[in-house]
Formats: C-alpha cells, sequence, structure tokens
C-alpha cells in the first residue's frame, strides 16, 4: 500500500496546475500487481484538462489493455506550498474506475484524515452500468 502512495505522491509533483496550483497523483495497482500512476494536467480552455485519476487508468489500459482490473488507487494532492489536501476522485473519475475495477479500495484525504474505502461503490453507490450485449 504504501508503494501506491508514493507513486502518487510522486506523480503528483509532475502535475501541470499552472491555473489552480493544485497538483494530484494518483496511482492505480491492477489485478497484475502493476502500478500506473498518472497527474493533473491543466488547460486554459478548463473542459479540456485530466484528472489524475483518470490520467492513471489511461496508463493503465495502454499497457493492459481493456481487460486490466484495477483492484487499488491511491490519490494525493497538495497546494501550492506543498501541504497534502483533501482530495476524493471526482464524480467522472469514480465512475471511470468503477468500470475497471468494481471493487477496487480508494484511498485518499478527507477532511476527517486519511480514508480508505472497502470498495468504490462506497463512494459511488449508484454507478451507472450498460448492460453488455451477449457475444
Amino acid at each position: 500500500m504504501k508503494d501506491l502512495l508514493l507513486a502518487a505522491q510522486h506523480a503528483a509533483r509532475h502535475a501541470y496546475a499552472p491555473y489552480s496550483h493544485f497538483k494530484v497523483g494518483a496511482a492505480v495497482r491492477t489485478a497484475s500487481g502493476r502500478v500506473f500512476s498518472g497527474c493533473n494536467v491543466e488547460n486554459a480552455a478548463y473542459p479540456l484538462g485530466h484528472c489524475a485519476e483518470r490520467s492513471a487508468i489511461a496508463a493503465a489500459v495502454g499497457e493492459e489493455g481493456g481487460a486490466c482490473q484495477i483492484i487499488e488507487v491511491a490519490v494525493h494532492a497538495e497546494d501550492e506550498l506543498g501541504v497534502a489536501q483533501p482530495a476524493p476522485p471526482c464524480g467522472a473519475c469514480r465512475q471511470c474506475i468503477h468500470e475497471l475495477g468494481a471493487k477496487a479500495r480508494v484511498h485518499f484525504l478527507s477532511p476527517n484524515g486519511e480514508q480508505v474505502t472497502q470498495g468504490i461503490e462506497d463512494l459511488l453507490p449508484f454507478a451507472f452500468k450498460l448492460r453488455r450485449a451477449a457475444t
């Protein structure tokens, strides 16, 4: 678990956050045991930015393919002074985590201290699910 948090912290330091100065890093562990990280990448046209969690998920899928299973996620955020800040995954990231890891545990700092979910459904109890066509 500590390796996942360290990977998220390292990724946060590489974030591109010239507008908010709020750097976020995330790391995901897949069922293969591999760890993939990502950071937030802001853009002057705000909707074009990328969250750290989705960047890490994209790295995992890029390496392992769409069959990869996320089992654990760690999120680390810090302000412009490098002080850790609360940052649970946003709604879009929660949905993306659910898609590839419905049982994934999520670690993040909240206003009440460090939080660990038993699964992403703790954060997203009514996740959107498409019924898959029979093959």
